[in-house]
């Protein structure tokens, strides 16, 4: 564990890191200019609630903890440590929690803390036993109001619930950012291809990440993978970033897919590219997934899909 220089803190999990936790964001930058420390977040993997709720079903996180780290890291965070949540962890002391963790691991200056913060065994710990030890541990305690942290928790609902239903803008302007997803370009059975419609379909490697809802999106898409192993058919000097395409997410129901698979359909671009990851950002979402009466039919929609998707990219460009 690194030393800090007078660390200002803050404990949460930040799923999104989107527009409601810049004020806490904010307020601990600010704070840590004003006494030349450094910024610290204490944040916990895997999720607590699968350590310490049985209904652990359904998490579905709007960042995997790569993608947390990289948001972060953009906003100017000093340093982002990543706990792993065990039962041990879980069921510590309160008192423990905060002597042999917080005040030995991190020797806050300031700890900036929901009023409704819990830890310990039980979830006994709380701001009130924070306040109590603070003059004891020499540390100075700052409390995230209640509107605060109800702003944070219906931005996160809201921009799942955009996700899920093709609300891409709604999304962005919550999160502050365009909602991206990566996943491993692997072999699918080149339908595709056969229609005139080549696509890369992409398995999504950390199965707690949310995916957007069924349907037919225009799509930007970076390869972000080819500097480490990269695909022969790939030129080294190129960027393969900001690509333009158009993703189908759904059963295909056309050819009475039984699998949820992500499919997506690069513009101008015709590489081999397995085994490299692929980085897709959603500009719009474009129409529900359809059966069509064959794949004539389907190939005839996939053409206005593109046209629609091409539309939609030059407007936002």
């Amino acid at each position: 564990m690194p030393t800090f220089r007078n660390a200002v803190v803050t404990i949460g999990t930040f799923d999104g890191v989107h527009m409601g936790h810049r004020q806490i964001i904010d307020k601990l930058v600010t704070e840590a200019k004003a006494i030349h420390g450094e910024t610290v977040i204490i944040t916990f993997h895997p999720h607590p609630r699968k350590i310490v709720s049985s209904t652990i079903l359904g998490i579905r996180l709007i960042n995997t903890l790569e993608e947390k780290i990289e948001l972060l890291e953009q906003l100017g965070i000093d340093h982002l440590v990543v706990v792993p949540f065990t039962d041990a962890f879980a069921n510590q002391e309160a008192e423990d929690y905060v002597k042999n963790f917080l005040v030995d691991k991190f020797h806050p200056h300031t700890i900036i803390i929901g009023y409704d913060h819990r830890f310990g065994r039980e979830r006994k710990g709380d701001y009130l036993l924070l306040e109590k030890l603070a003059s004891q541990f020499n540390y100075e305690l700052m409390e995230i109001p209640k509107h605060v942290l109800d702003e944070i928790a219906i931005s996160s609902t809201k921009v799942r619930e955009a996700l899920l239903e093709g609300r891409i803008a709604v999304a962005d302007k919550l999160l502050g950012y365009e909602f991206f997803f990566s996943g491993v370009v692997v072999h699918g059975d080149k339908l595709g291809r056969e229609l005139g419609y080549p696509t890369a379909n992409l398995k999504v490697l950390d199965e707690e990440k949310i995916i957007p809802g069924n349907g037919i999106y225009a799509t930007y898409a970076d390869l972000v993978s080819p500097q480490k192993e990269p695909a022969p058919s790939l030129t080294p000097e190129t960027s393969y970033s900001r690509m333009k395409g158009m993703m189908s997410i759904g059963f295909r129901p056309t050819v009475d897919g039984k699998k949820r698979v992500i499919e997506v359909n690069l513009f101008d671009f015709n590489k081999d590219i397995y085994g490299q990851t692929l980085r897709v950002y959603l500009r719009k979402y474009l129409r529900g997934e359809q059966k069509f009466n064959g794949l004539d039919a389907l190939k005839e929609q996939l053409a206005k899909d593109k046209i629609a998707a091409q539309a939609a990219l030059e407007a936002t460009s």
